[in-house]
């Protein structure tokens, strides 16, 4: 059979500036199921072709128009660009299969545009779509997270179309994607991880794949896609250690102050760690994955910046990881307390979250039922610097004030001088500079919307929920995100679907155990 892989990575450029970053960056976000699926259907025999979409040029032209079968995996952001395709594909007789961060957490909706809805999958489910055992209409599954990732020898020809520059020479920032483990042991209400279990993958695997990267690819850095890195720390880190100190690659993870602690900071530099990005989340919340305890307020951001000082004279690149807006957040308490963790450790950089309902968490389940969710809000603004929800004690206007006083504060002149001051990695300089550069621009955008809560008294109601009619503010973005895609998408297609059903389609999950 001809089979297409297509993992869409982001929305079309829309700006000279999102240009090169999505060349640059966003061109490195390819993600590892995509590439497994494409390795496990050429072992059955059949042709492949794979492709990454990461804003730049025509993604239905990436693939051949005679496929027999399409793969199309996204994340919600980009859900209506995978939709307006799916038409296209189904238009050609292709049958259309979707999988990913977004059919996992609003499957129903995907079931209006694609033929099957994949939540979880591993080899045999693959090959039961390819033998057409599934008919149109259904959500399926396998009964856990595949165990076989193929390898990096074998994910090459992925990993080249994904990565380098036109798929010959690696660039600078060229990444190599990798798992050392699935799941997450933490139960955080607005992950979609929050109910997986925490599975550690092969060893043996790992060290082979070092071990290849250290003879065909040395010195390129490695991605590890795990949601919590090293929850088995001693086993994992052997394996990293077992390369000859020359030979080890460097990398970057995400994973949570209650696992970095000790003498395992040291153990981070020594295996070549080059970016540490843990979940602080919130000062009130959350404060298990920051190895706090019970303590809150400033005891808690005094602890916190002392760890990431620890993690500073061992990791030259440090991220902080923040929500703004949970029901525990209220009053300038949450401000004044980011404000203090960034003066206390300018040299981590902190991104500030706006919640976000996906389907399937708990907290997704607590905003519908209390009709917090602004249900007529397209999915393609999923993302900052909109907002989807009420939030509980702040109103529209409130909220973009607060937030833009803690972008303001990040990226102000003396902070990124502070920043600056305390690396001597050239690199990582650069870095702080880009980032900068970048909040400013979404303060910006925030500035903008918070005219029109001031200014437009629907727009207003909109936010506050009191209306469902989309303000054409919105309506306008969307079609400027879809492009040339638009006109295959009608308003109700950009209407989602959240229905009870939508969130919990058992019913119509067919488990291959």
């Amino acid at each position: 059979m001809r089979v297409g892989i297509l993992d869409l990575l982001g929305p079309p450029a829309r700006r000279l500036v999102d240009v090169g970053y999505q060349s640059l960056i966003t061109k490195q976000y390819a993600s590892i199921t995509p590439q497994a699926i494409s390795v496990w259907c050429r072992r059955m025999g059949h042709k492949t072709f794979y492709a990454t979409y990461y804003g730049l040029g025509q993604p239905h032209r990436l693939l051949p128009t005679d496929l027999d079968v399409v793969f199309i995996s996204c994340y919600t952001q980009v859900s209506h660009l995978a939709y307006a395709l799916a038409k296209l594909y189904r238009r050609a007789g292709v049958r259309t299969v979707i999988g990913g961060p977004h059919a996992k957490a609003f499957p129903v909706d995907c079931l209006r545009f694609f033929d099957l809805v994949v939540r979880e999958c591993d080899p045999a489910l693959v090959a039961d779509i390819l033998a057409g055992q599934f008919d149109p209409g259904a959500v399926i599954s396998a009964s856990q997270p595949f165990d076989d990732v193929p390898t990096v020898e074998e994910r090459m020809p992925e990993i080249r179309s994904s990565a380098f520059f036109w798929g010959r020479k690696p660039l600078l920032l060229s990444a190599v994607p990798m798992l050392a483990s699935m799941g997450c042991p933490y139960r955080c209400d607005f992950c979609i991880d929050w109910n997986s279990t925490y599975r550690p993958l092969s060893t043996d695997r790992l060290g082979a794949d070092l071990r290849y990267l250290a003879r065909h690819l040395p010195g390129r850095l490695i991605v590890f896609h795990d949601p919590n890195f090293a929850v088995k720390f001693d086993q994992v880190f052997e394996t990293l250690e077992a390369q000859p100190p020359g030979e080890r690659p460097p990398y970057i993870i995400e994973s949570s102050l209650t696992v970095l602690r000790g003498d395992r900071l040291r153990r981070l530099k020594d295996t070549n760690c080059a970016m540490v990005a843990p979940g602080v989340e919130s000062w009130t919340d959350y404060s298990n994955k920051a190895g706090v305890g019970r303590t809150g307020g400033v005891a808690k951001v005094d602890r916190v910046a002392q760890h990431f000082a620890q993690l500073a004279e061992n990791v030259p690149y440090l991220q902080a990881n923040f929500m703004f807006g949970l029901d525990t957040d209220q009053g300038d308490q949450p401000v004044e307390l980011t404000k203090r963790f960034m003066d206390l450790a300018p040299f981590a950089f902190p991104t500030i979250n706006i919640p976000v309902p996906f389907g399937g968490t708990p907290l997704h389940d607590e905003l519908a039922a209390s009709g917090r969710i602004l249900s007529a809000m397209p999915f393609n603004f999923y993302y900052a610097p909109y907002l989807v929800t009420t939030i509980k004690h702040y109103d529209p206007v409130t909220y973009y004030e607060k937030l833009i006083q803690l972008y303001a504060h990040a990226s102000s002149p003396s902070m990124l001088r502070r920043r600056v001051r305390t690396t001597s990695n050239r690199l990582v300089g650069y870095v702080h500079r880009a980032r900068t550069a970048s909040f400013r621009a979404d303060i910006k955008s925030f500035q903008g919307i918070l005219g029109m809560l001031r200014s437009d008294a629907r727009f207003l109601a909109f936010h506050e929920g009191r209306t469902n009619a989309l303000p054409g503010f919105y309506q306008h973005i969307g079609e400027r995100m879809l492009g040339r895609y638009a006109e295959l998408l009608s308003p109700a297609d950009r209407t989602p679907d959240l229905s009870p059903a939508a969130v919990q389609p058992l019913p119509l999950t067919i488990e291959k155990r």
